[in-house]
């Protein structure tokens, strides 16, 4: 009862949100760096701008974190939450530094594929941290965890796709690992979407 009239910190869902809006901005210029590759450089900087922003807000929520005594949801579902997002942009930063350093010079149609699905698992991230702390959101907040995880297995089935044609058409063993590689963290992607998707579905049911 005490704790019911103790004041709360609210300014946790304005974080997230901020955090939501770098996931999405990351997304959006992996997907847009794959459709103009020749403009890649540009793309991969402003990435690494959006990582950086998304490194920001998770200091500045750890340190909310650690000075706030009542929290709006569990402190560990809080600092879960944050740090799920933080590696959704650390895993979009992978893939360009990994083009770079592996000296990719073309983009395959699977590559496309795959970082549009991750932008599109990226979005629906945005839209369920957005409801977290709205009242009579709960089932809004299920639905869109279920079209991240539809999401998510469509970039395993399209990774699967993509390994299979890379180990059947490519000849040059350097290209195919390489490849896999770039393959593989774009597919992760979607997995740290689903990782948020069930801290929200989490949070959604232990505070409903």
């Amino acid at each position: 009862m005490f704790g019911r009239l103790l004041p709360k910190e609210g300014r946790f869902y304005d974080l997230f949100n901020a955090h939501a809006e770098q996931v999405v901005h990351a997304g959006r210029e992996l997907a847009a760096l794959m459709n103009d590759f020749d403009n890649r450089d540009g793309y991969a900087r402003r990435i690494d701008e959006a990582e950086h922003a998304a490194d920001r807000i998770t200091a500045e929520g750890m340190r909310l974190l650690h000075k706030t005594f009542i929290t709006p949801i569990d402190r560990e579902q809080i600092h879960q939450l944050v740090n799920a997002m933080d590696d959704i942009c650390d895993l979009i930063q992978d893939v360009t530094e990994s083009i770079t350093l592996y000296d990719i010079r073309a983009i395959t149609p699977e590559t496309k594929r795959l970082a549009d699905i991750a932008l599109r698992c990226c979005e629906r991230v945005h839209d369920v941290v957005g409801l977290l702390g709205k009242d009579g959101h709960a089932d809004a907040v299920i639905k869109t965890c279920d079209e991240i995880d539809r999401l998510e297995s469509d970039a395993d089935r399209e990774l699967r796709a993509a390994i299979s044609r890379l180990f059947r058409e490519e000849q040059d063993v350097r290209e195919i690992i390489k490849m896999k590689v770039i393959y593989e963290q774009l597919e992760a992607i979607t997995d740290r979407c689903e990782d948020v998707a069930n801290l929200a579905e989490g949070i959604v049911l232990s505070n409903s």
